[in-house]
């Protein structure tokens, strides 16, 4: 019997009638003789139902606090997906975080894991149970709620997955797969049926929103075979894992944006040792994760540092930079946040020149001004004005993806 982790999002289970449908999934699993364990998120719009109200109480609602009232989203989806699965005459039974010790740290609202211990859901399966696993929500060393950040159910059934060394980890959700580029932005994507994990956490970090980060990342490291379907009908999905060579035939794989980015430019920076620190070690203490980091050439022993964040993050790292900038002496700091990321991605780029030389002529072509430049082995990133994100991924997807040149040149003798 091969042992499943699956996951279901959301949108998944945002109704009865949803409910009704993942359980009846989950059925035929069990029929075919899978063992199951099962991690659910909240139903679609509760957590933020749930943010609400805490900020209509207080403009910045303690962070404890907070997790306990957000991990209760988690708690309803469980038991009513429990209680649907009983119902139909299979054993179920379901978990918290705290009940079957999911330990993390306590940063609250972005706890990271330290450890799971998986006994009680062990004995569980044993006992020819199928186990439900309130997602996004873990306990740390005092006893107290933790809650893993956004988007996290996706962590904790790799987790889990990686902690009872399942056969998968299936992650059902409302799209059938991983696309070459948003199917909403882009009419033309196509669903991928591979790729790696090296390209999905490049894509995953740039935007594409249909795995976590740190999922995709935990994932890698323990080697957790992956699987992206939709919950809404039987389509395959694709499957993310070690690369091998095929995927080196394609130039790129992927083209994401993130129009979730903000520019902060902190100007006339004295150029000498230390003061980059100065800057940047408040705002990592913060736990705001910078992206770009661009620095320009000294001028009169001084330099302008421009560097961007998440959107969400910018009135804290503004709070941050000012305060900085006046104990350096800095000339001043100014913020852009309307900006933009595009990416390309793809695994073929390590071994092939030309694709941001291209990349800049297709957006110079759809006069689009570059405003900052990031690369890795297998992606080239750009940020642009917002309001030009949408074109320039389409434009990037119809020169790469669908064009006739993304397959890399053969190799001769």
């Amino acid at each position: 019997m091969a042992l499943i982790v699956q996951k279901y999002g959301g949108t998944s289970v945002g109704s009865i009638d949803r409910i009704k449908a993942v359980a009846a999934r989950i059925a035929k699993s069990r029929d075919r003789g899978d063992r199951l364990v099962v991690v659910v998120s909240a139903m679609a719009g509760e957590t933020n139902r749930l943010f609400k109200l805490a900020s209509e109480l207080c403009e910045q609602p303690d962070v404890r606090e907070t997790d306990v009232l957000v991990a209760t989203g988690e708690q309803v989806s469980a038991a009513l997906l429990s209680i649907r699965l009983q119902s139909l005459g299979y054993p179920a039974v379901s978990f918290l975080g705290f009940q079957m010790n999911l330990a993390t740290d306590s940063n609250h609202g972005r706890a990271r894991i330290k450890s799971v211990h998986c006994d009680r859901v062990k004995r569980a399966l044993d006992g020819g149970r199928i186990v439900v696993v309130a997602g996004y929500q873990g306990v740390n060393s005092e006893g107290d709620i933790t809650t893993l950040g956004r988007g996290a159910s996706d962590l904790t059934a790799v987790a889990l997955a990686a902690a009872l060394k399942a056969d998968a980890c299936e992650i059902y959700t409302d799209v059938d797969g991983v696309y070459t580029a948003d199917p909403r932005v882009c009419p033309k994507a196509q669903k991928l049926g591979r790729i790696s994990y090296d390209e999905m956490l490049e894509m995953a970090g740039l935007g594409a929103k249909v795995l976590q980060l740190r999922s995709v990342e935990l994932a890698r490291r323990y080697n957790v075979p992956l699987v992206v379907r939709s919950s809404f009908n039987e389509a395959e999905g694709t499957w993310v894992g070690q690369e091998d060579k095929s995927m080196e035939d394609v130039l790129v794989s992927g083209v994401t944006l993130d129009q979730n980015q903000s520019k902060v430019t902190i100007a006339g920076v004295e150029d000498r040792p230390g003061l980059a620190a100065r800057i940047f070690v408040p705002i990592a203490e913060a736990g705001i994760v910078v992206d770009m980091i661009i620095q320009n050439a000294s001028a009169d022993g001084r330099t302008d540092m421009t560097f961007t964040v998440g959107r969400e993050d910018l009135q804290r790292t503004l709070d941050l930079t000012r305060r900085v900038a006046e104990e350096i002496g800095a000339a001043g700091v100014r913020h852009q946040d309307q900006t933009a990321k595009v990416s390309v991605v793809g695994l073929g780029m390590r071994s092939h020149a030309g694709v941001a030389a291209r990349m800049f002529q297709v957006l110079a072509n759809e006069r689009i001004n570059i405003e900052m430049i990031a690369t890795s082995e297998i992606k080239v990133s750009v940020v642009v004005n917002s309001k030009y994100g949408e074109l320039a991924m389409r434009a990037l997807h119809d020169a790469f993806i669908n064009g006739a040149a993304n397959a890399a040149p053969a190799e001769t003798v």
